[in-house]
């Protein structure tokens, strides 16, 4: 019998809930049958539903018909409530509490607020990124909700308190136009914040890159990441003379140590590779792309043979099956909840992904598959490839050499811990330990991912108001030019 466990901690099994239908329906048998119809025509409508919304997230690229555009953005956002109330439908039937359907209230509050509040203070942003960043939040949302344990509950707080905050940022892009002087500001502060943790740091599965204030723990490295690479993008902006490559390189590489020594594998990497692919598209040097990957590629190796942790994780990719007691345990349960839940998943409430470790952080993306399908899977990998297109689209439009750096930063960045994350889950590379921006569990992930999106977003809006501007001034010289040669002519 699978059990549900609310975030207060109410335990409540299906029986009990059919029980309670049975007491509406007036037959245990007829409740039992409806809640069954329910729980399996309910998944598949939530694939198609949500099929639909990864097509419009490409479709919406195509052509420059802005009317039929504003109506796929609209059809987005009604697709994305109608699957958050179906997945929250299935889940209060599943335990009839009450407290399912306050979450469920607070958190259609919430993203409709989003989804108003945003276009008003980001003016011409990109609706899509704004869809996309709802869709993942309300994917996370419902997840934890099936999980329980109060994680839900901390992600909705954290969600709506950085996501306000966060309507500030385009008026900080606007006023401060300076923030491409301070690329020494940024390495130095980014070092002493990931330094820190050796200070008052704590451990936690393995890495010591935690700092526990009261009942909050945070991750620097999360919050390090944007600085770090505002710091690089500032710095490459200016010049890519082989003296001031090295002076970066020396600072980038600073940072990077600092995460090995804390055992923080995947946030290392993370810095690492956006340090190279920012280096090679300031520089256009493949000779910088082709070092970096080759010393990339040695210190893999010499991080194998130095530190067991890197052993215990190559071991369990390679070969989880004969070590699933210890270090295969949690790749071996993750490809276990992949494989039972298939491509239409088991329904939400009737996998065991509680059964799977740290289902609600690294291994989500295992739960998503067990319940909701290996194609809704795909539909969400699909979701976040569209987010970086469309970061690399904006980098490519920016005209400040500053900004077309930092937005490609954060893209690479982004798009770089989804493949650590989704990639360690399915066995395609070694487990690192990274979170699925915005879906898993994490107070620091949500607030930093939420904060690179944005930036980028006010970037774009940045940029469109320079563009108009910049039009708007073309065309009072066309006028201006009209207007003189009129003069001219009736005097001549």
């Amino acid at each position: 019998m699978a059990f549900y466990k609310t975030a207060w901690g109410i335990n409540m099994d299906k029986k009990e809930a059919v029980k309670k239908l049975s007491g509406i329906f007036g037959d245990m048998d007829v409740a039992g049958m409806l809640h069954t119809i329910l729980v399996v025509t309910s998944k598949y409508i939530i694939i198609i539903l949500f099929a639909i919304y990864t097509w419009h997230c490409f479709t919406v690229f195509l052509g420059s018909n802005i009317e039929k555009k504003e109506k796929i953005y609209k059809r987005q956002k009604y697709l994305m409530y109608s699957i958050h109330f179906i997945c929250t439908l299935v889940l209060y039937l599943n335990s009839l509490d009450i407290k399912i359907a306050v979450y469920y209230f607070i958190q259609f509050a919430f993203l409709v607020f989003a989804s108003k509040a945003y276009p008003y203070v980001y003016k011409g942003l990109s609706k899509t990124l704004l869809n996309n960043m709802l869709m993942l939040l309300a994917t996370g949302f419902i997840m934890l909700m099936r999980l329980g344990k109060g994680y839900v509950t901390k992600q909705m707080a954290f969600a709506a308190a950085i996501c306000l905050a966060s309507l500030f940022i385009p008026y900080l892009i606007e006023k401060f136009q300076y923030f491409d002087k301070l690329g020494w500001v940024y390495a130095i502060t980014g070092i002493i914040l990931l330094a820190l943790v050796f200070v008052i740091g704590e451990e936690k599965y393995g890495a010591k890159n935690w700092i526990v204030i009261g009942r909050f723990a945070l991750q620097p490295s999360e919050f390090v990441k944007i600085l770090f690479v505002f710091f690089a993008a500032a710095l490459l902006a200016k010049s890519t003379n082989f003296l001031n490559v090295a002076r970066v390189s020396v600072l980038a590489a600073i940072h990077v140590l600092i995460l090995v020594a804390e055992k923080d594998l995947g946030a290392a990497l993370i810095f690492y590779i956006t340090y190279i692919v920012i280096l090679f598209v300031a520089s256009r040097k493949a000779i910088y792309l082709g070092a970096g990957l080759l010393a990339g590629t040695v210190a893999a190796v010499a991080a194998y043979h130095l530190f067991t942790h890197v052993q215990t994780r190559v071991i369990a990719w390679s070969d989880p099956w004969s070590h699933i007691d210890k270090a295969g345990y949690q790749v071996a349960h993750s490809l276990f909840a992949i494989g039972t839940g298939g491509w239409f998943g088991m329904g939400l409430g009737e996998g065991m992904p509680g059964v799977i470790p740290v289902a609600e952080s690294d291994f989500i993306f295992s739960a998503i598959c067990e319940e909701l399908g290996t194609f809704f899977g795909i539909c969400l990998i699909l979701v976040e490839i569209s987010c970086f297109v469309m970061f690399i689209n904006i980098s490519l439009k920016m005209q400040r050499r500053f900004y077309k750096l930092a937005a490609l930063g954060l893209s690479i960045e982004y798009i770089f811990q989804v493949f650590l994350t989704i990639g360690g889950v399915t066995k395609f590379i070694p487990s690192t330990g990274v979170t699925l921006p915005l879906v898993s569990y994490g107070g620091s992930s949500v607030i930093s991912t939420v904060i690179l999106f944005s930036i980028i977003q006010g970037m774009y809006v940045l940029n469109g108001d320079k563009e108009g501007f910049d039009a708007q001034g073309e065309n009072r010289k066309r006028q201006q030019g009209r207007r003189n040669q009129g003069k001219r002519r009736k005097t001549g």
